[in-house]
C-alpha cells in the first residue's frame, strides 16, 4: 500500500520529503471540555478528559504531542450549549456533551513553555467581540509562542451563544460570512498594515524606544465595523496567525477560498469530500491563489492496537462507556434536527432540520448517503454518534490505520487530518507510539526539525513566516497599504 500513497511529488508540495512522497500533516484535535467527539468516555478509568480544568493535563498533552512531532494541537470551542435535542439543554449538561467548556486560549502559554515545535490552532468567533480585542490577543499569543499560533475562524450559529451576549437570534448564515469577511480585513489592517518592521529602535541616549511616525493609524469605515486606532501590539513573528477555517457551504467555501490557508473538513466518505475540496481549490485559483497552497485537514478518529485483533478488542471495551444520548445531543445541535422525534428506522433527511441556525456543511455531510452508509436513520446515527462525532473511525493495527489514511489522502485530495480522540491521552499515545513510527517507516512523516519553525513554516516551509504574496491579506502590508474606501449604505460588500 505504501507504494500507492505518493499522492504528490516533492516538486508539487513544500512537504515533499525528498523521496517523492507527500508529508501527511497531523493535528491533534481536542477541546477544553469533558465530552468532545466521544461523549461518555469520562466514565472510562483510563480517560483523563474530566481533568482538563487542571493545567497539568494540557502541559502533559503538549509534551506528548511534541514527542511525536505532531504539527499542531487544534482546539475547538463553543459559546453555548446544545439544546436542539428534546428542545432542552438538560441532556447536554447531564451527558457532558461539550459541557462545561473553558477558554482554550488560557493554557497556550503554559504549553508553549514546555515545547519548541508544537503549533496551536485556537478556535475564536468573529461574532462576539470587536476585531481590535481579538487582534491584540492573537498578537500577544504569537509573541509568547514565538510564532506557533493559528486561528480557526468561526462565525458562530448557536441561539444559546447569541442569547448569552444579549442577542435574541444569530445573524443569518450568509450575512455572517459577509461580516466575517470585513472582520478579517480589519484584522489584516491591524496586523499587517499598522506597524513598519523597524518601529522599535531603542535609543537610550535620546529617550526613544519606538518611532511613532512609523505606526499607521487605521481608519476603517465599513458596514459592520468602524475603527480609528493604531494596533497596540508590535509585529509578532507571523503578524497574522496561520488561518484555519471550517465549513463548505457556498458562503463558507467562498470565504475559505479568500482567507483560509488551512481548512478543516468532515465527511464519512472521501468520495463525498473530494468535490468540496476541488470546489474550494478552483475558487481560490480564480482569485489568483495557488490552489495547492490551501491545506485540507479531515476529521479522523483512530483506534490503534499493535494488531488488528487488539484494536478491535480495544474498540469493544470503549463501547462500554459510550453515551449514545450524548452523541445524539451533538448530532441534533449540529444539524438542527431533533432526532428524538424521529422513529428509529425512518430515514433522516435535510428536510427534518427545522432549525434555521445550524452547521450547514455538517447537515449536508450527515444526511448524504454513500456506499459506507446507505441510509441515515436514528438507529444508524445512534450507533455512530457516540464515538468520533459521526466522522470516520479507523480501527486496526498501525499498518491498517496508515492504509486508511493514505486512501483518504488519495481519494479526497486532502493534506492531513485532525485526529480526534476516544480517550485522552490514550488515543494520542497510540498515535505517537504506534502510528507515527509506521508513517515514518513508509516515508510519509518527517523527523523533528533541527530548529523551531513557526506555525506557517510548518505548513509552507522554512522562511514563510508571513502571509503568502497571493493571499488577500498581503495587500494590506505596511509598504503597500491603501485604506479601503468607506462603506456606502445599500452596497453589499462582496465575498471575493
Amino acid at each position: 500500500m505504501a507504494a500507492n500513497g505518493d499522492t504528490a511529488t516533492a516538486s508539487n508540495d513544500v512537504h515533499g520529503l525528498g523521496n517523492g512522497k507527500k508529508h501527511i500533516l497531523l493535528n491533534a484535535f481536542d477541546m477544553s471540555t469533558v465530552g468532545h467527539l466521544s461523549p461518555g468516555q469520562w466514565k472510562n478509568p483510563v480517560d483523563k478528559s474530566a481533568t482538563k480544568r487542571n493545567l497539568d493535563y494540557w502541559i502533559n498533552l503538549a509534551k506528548l504531542l511534541e514527542r511525536g512531532n505532531i504539527n499542531a494541537l487544534f482546539l475547538a470551542d463553543t459559546y453555548g450549549g446544545y439544546d436542539t435535542y428534546e428542545g432542552s439543554l438538560d441532556n447536554c449538561i447531564r451527558r457532558a456533551a461539550q459541557w462545561p467548556v473553558t477558554d482554550p486560549t488560557i493554557p497556550i502559554t503554559a504549553m508553549a513553555a514546555v515545547t519548541k515545535n508544537l503549533a496551536f490552532a485556537i478556535t475564536a468567533s468573529t461574532s462576539f467581540e470587536p476585531p481590535f480585542l481579538l487582534a491584540k490577543r492573537f498578537s500577544t499569543l504569537d509573541h509568547f509562542t514565538k510564532g506557533r499560533i493559528g486561528w480557526n475562524i468561526v462565525t458562530s450559529w448557536k441561539k444559546a451563544a447569541f442569547k448569552a451576549i444579549g442577542l435574541d437570534s444569530p445573524i443569518e448564515h450568509d450575512e455572517r460570512y459577509r461580516q466575517a469577511d470585513e472582520y478579517l480585513r480589519v484584522l489584516y489592517k491591524l496586523w499587517e498594515g499598522s506597524w513598519a518592521n523597524d518601529v522599535i529602535a531603542p535609543d537610550p541616549e535620546n529617550d526613544v524606544y519606538a518611532n511613532p511616525d512609523k505606526i499607521r493609524t487605521i481608519r476603517h469605515r465599513g458596514k459592520y465595523f468602524t475603527l480609528d486606532t493604531k494596533h497596540i501590539v508590535d509585529p509578532s513573528p507571523q503578524r497574522t496567525p496561520l488561518l484555519f477555517q471550517a465549513g463548505t457551504s457556498a458562503a463558507g467555501s467562498a470565504f475559505a477560498a479568500t482567507h483560509a490557508e488551512a481548512i478543516f473538513v468532515s465527511s464519512h466518505s472521501p468520495k463525498i469530500l473530494r468535490p468540496k475540496v476541488e470546489n474550494i481549490r478552483n475558487l481560490a485559483a480564480k482569485q489568483g491563489r495557488d490552489p495547492r497552497s490551501i491545506k485540507f485537514f479531515a476529521t479522523f478518529t483512530p483506534i490503534i492496537g499493535r494488531t488488528d485483533e487488539e484494536a478491535k478488542a480495544r474498540f469493544e471495551e470503549l463501547k462500554k462507556y459510550t453515551s449514545v444520548i450524548g452523541g445524539l445531543v451533538l448530532f441534533s445541535g449540529w444539524t438542527g434536527i431533533d432526532i428524538s422525534k424521529i422513529p428509529l428506522d425512518q430515514d433522516v433527511t435535510a428536510a427534518d432540520s427545522l432549525e434555521a441556525h445550524k452547521v450547514t456543511s455538517i447537515l449536508e455531510a450527515f444526511t448524504t448517503t454513500s456506499e459506507y452508509i446507505p441510509r441515515w436513520t436514528p438507529r444508524v446515527i445512534a450507533e455512530k454518534a457516540a464515538i468520533g462525532g459521526l466522522g470516520p473511525v479507523s480501527i486496526g493495527s498501525p499498518a491498517t490505520v496508515a492504509d486508511e489514511m493514505e486512501r483518504w489522502i488519495r481519494e479526497a485530495d486532502i493534506d492531513g487530518f485532525n485526529l480526534g480522540y476516544v480517550t485522552t491521552p490514550g488515543t494520542f499515545e497510540e498515535v505517537v507510539d504506534l502510528l507515527v513510527p509506521e508513517l515514518r517507516r513508509r516515508g510519509f512523516y518527517p523527523d523533528t526539525p533541527e530548529e523551531p519553525l513557526t506555525a506557517r513554516e510548518r505548513v509552507y516551509g522554512k522562511g514563510q513566516n508571513g502571509l503568502r504574496d497571493d493571499h488577500t491579506g498581503s495587500r494590506y502590508k505596511y509598504d503597500v497599504y491603501k485604506e479601503d474606501p468607506p462603506y456606502i449604505e445599500g452596497e453589499e460588500p462582496p465575498l471575493e
